[in-house]
């Protein structure tokens, strides 16, 4: 997950979110068909509820398929996992594994902190060694009922100020996207805008993909 300072060079990417819960039996031809859509940059196993040995069951059954087409595979709340399961780096929240412990356990792998609409938090994200910050949630988010509302302008205030990449995440769909891509975010975090497309999963990384790049190619985009 290379990022930084967007420049007139550089593309907002699509960053993936498992649904709540997935079918081994399917759930890996499905991912395969969404990836094969369009350009996806990383793909978060988010699994809540499951043990260990389902985690791993399932992030056996899912790293593969986004590895092998060059998306990256991050870990929701659990950097030793991460490591143990062969996955690119983990995904943190501020009641999960403290940043500086999930720093030492992942080395040179990917880290990526949960920061809602906080500055303070994200600039804390940054000197504690995070990879990227996530902002949100900046829509209704079925799966972020409890996170406090992101003002897009946190966005444009970070690509200015910062170089590390940000996230924005939270009801991101591909009608709802374009302020968002305008605003800096470096990728959009999507969960239901995909999953739940009513055309199918490859259809919503489609629809986001265009979508993407019509905000980028619209003027101040």
């Amino acid at each position: 997950m290379a990022g930084g300072r967007r420049s007139g060079g550089e593309r907002c990417r699509l960053y993936l979110i498992t649904p709540p819960a997935v079918d081994l039996a399917t759930f890996p031809d499905t991912l395969a068909r969404a990836l094969d859509a369009g350009d996806v940059a990383a793909l978060q196993i988010r699994l809540k509820g499951l043990d260990d040995d389902a985690l791993r069951q399932a992030t056996d059954a899912i790293r593969p398929v986004a590895q092998t087409r060059g998306v990256a595979v991050l870990m929701n709340d659990r950097p030793d996992l991460a490591v143990a399961t062969g996955c690119d780096g983990a995904h943190v929240g501020e009641e999960d594994t403290p940043l500086a412990e999930a720093r030492r356990l992942l080395g040179d792998l990917t880290l990526g902190a949960t920061c809602h609409a906080s500055r303070h938090l994200a600039m804390e994200a940054g000197e504690t060694g995070a990879d990227y910050v996530a902002f949100g949630a900046f829509f209704p988010s079925a799966t972020k009922q409890a996170a406090p509302p992101a003002d897009i302008e946190i966005l444009s205030w970070w690509s200015e100020m910062m170089e590390l990449p940000s996230v924005a995440i939270g009801g991101i769909t591909a009608e709802n996207c374009a302020p968002l891509v305008r605003a800096g975010a470096n990728f959009l975090a999507v969960v239901g805008g995909v999953w739940s497309h009513p055309e199918g999963p490859a259809a919503g990384v489609r629809a986001l993909n265009a979508a993407i790049d019509a905000a980028s190619a619209a003027p101040g985009g």
